[in-house]
């Protein structure tokens, strides 16, 4: 799977190990379709990290003990780059596997889905798909993918004892953050831990301020793929600002400029710093890090300035999607198994092979019981439909070099408006290699 900056290197601190080659189960003689008594082997493309390949063959082997005449064989390829020339490559070609994981959103348009992929917009399971996923796998009003896999969002972990301990309750606005942040210093305890050690790391306060980007303009990633809004204007300029009021107030950690990751996500455990911005997807590394404490941690949304439009921004979960070139009796299996993938069922299947990160964007679908308490914090966003994806999805404009300038902002060695304006030149060279229209 190719992913984004940040998504790419947090599936490095989750991924245990890597599968090369993975084979699917035997099939019997039943229907192979609908209507058909005949045997169907399809072939399904993932990436090779555990945390794809585990539930896909999850997944196969579920689905196979329903329709014993379906077998599905799984295929690898790499991640990064050259994974993702594979799958563009194959496509071209005319030489994909019936089924091929991919990402959502910006990436998913570069396959030129209307040329290439089989439209979905009559199957049952379209139906059950939460509006927050649909549009990332939709081309011209026809729907692409099935989810595979759950969301993840990206805002602010916290202590959960330090919260109970202090009074505090969850703040929905900037102020009411600071203002938490305030008590907690006064208390002799870090407010905003910072890993600046990690580069990567150093994006929250930006990237999973898009919901209040969007909650101010609904237009806005359209405006900003066209050209016509920048970093450095309001209100996407806010998360810059976010990241220099903090260090300002002297709310970091004082090694936020050479502690890493997993040093970083220890302490907020151990209740010596309070609040992490931080993805959902890294949670799990709690159970190892400092076993037992991954329920002292909890999530909540990046707050903005109104109270009434709080909400998540959301990470996607990646695609399952049918190449045109599968026809016939693999077209009609390869539908049923999409449908299996995004049915409650599934879900269940897929929750038992890798633990879930953030809620699963198919009604009817529920987290385990035994969840962390930071992923169930996630869902109540989703249900009330207070979330919108991360900008990744929703436009194929991300600058390289965001990381190094949140990190110049968040360390005091640049304003936040410099800092966004500097952003706003890496986008404009990345944009232009794009050939976007505007630039």
């Amino acid at each position: 799977m190719v992913l984004d900056r940040t998504f790419r290197r947090v599936g490095v601190l989750v991924a245990l190990a890597v599968a090369l080659v993975v084979s699917g189960c035997g099939g019997d003689d039943d229907s192979g379709s609908a209507s058909k008594g005949e045997s169907v082997e399809l072939s399904w493309l993932v990436d090779n990290s555990d945390q794809a390949v585990k539930p896909a063959q999850a997944l196969a082997d579920a689905f196979h003990q329903k329709n014993p005449n379906i077998t599905i064989k799984l295929e690898t390829r790499p991640q990064g780059g050259e994974g993702d020339n594979i799958v563009k490559t194959r496509l071209s070609t005319q030489e994909m596997t019936d089924l091929f994981a991919y990402n959502s959103g910006s990436l998913f348009q570069a396959l030129k889905p209307e040329q290439n992929l089989t439209p979905l917009n009559d199957e049952a399971f379209v139906g059950r798909l939460d509006d927050s996923f649909t549009p990332s796998v939709s081309a011209n009003e026809q729907v692409y993918g099935a989810p595979f896999g759950s969301a993840f969002g990206g805002g602010v972990l916290y202590n959960r004892k330090v919260y109970e301990e202090l009074g505090l309750e969850i703040p929905k606005t900037w102020e009411e953050f600071q203002a938490n942040n305030a008590k907690i210093k006064a208390a002799g305890i870090d407010p905003v831990i910072q890993s600046y050690g990690d580069t990567w790391t150093s994006q929250l306060f930006v990237l999973g301020d898009y919901h209040n980007v969007a909650a101010a303009d609904p237009e806005w990633d359209k405006k900003y793929t066209a050209n016509q809004v920048k970093y450095s204007q309001e209100p996407a300029v806010d998360g810059f600002k976010h990241l220099e009021e903090v260090n300002n107030d002297g709310y970091l950690n004082k090694n936020f400029g050479s502690i890493k990751f997993p040093a970083a996500l220890s302490l907020l455990a151990q209740g010596k710093g309070a609040h992490y911005p931080q993805l959902t997807v890294t949670v799990p590394n709690i159970e190892t890090s400092d076993p037992g404490k991954v329920d002292d941690v909890g999530f909540f949304a990046l707050p903005g300035n109104d109270a009434a439009q709080n909400g998540l921004t959301l990470w996607l979960p990646g695609g399952i999607y049918i190449p045109k070139t599968t026809e016939g009796a693999k077209l009609d299996a390869a539908k049923k198994f999409l449908d299996f993938v995004a049915s409650p069922e599934g879900c269940d299947v897929y929750s038992k092979a890798w633990p879930p990160t953030g809620p699963y964007l198919v009604d009817g679908c529920e987290l385990p019981d035994d969840v962390p308490q930071a992923i169930k914090d996630l869902q109540p966003y989703v249900d009330d439909g207070n979330v919108t994806p991360a900008l990744e999805f929703l436009s194929p404009v991300k600058g390289p070099a965001l990381e190094q300038i949140t990190v110049e902002v968040g360390s005091g060695l640049r304003s936040a408006a410099d800092g966004a304006a500097l952003y706003d030149k890496d986008v404009e060279k990345q944009a232009q290699q794009l050939g976007l229209e505007g630039w």
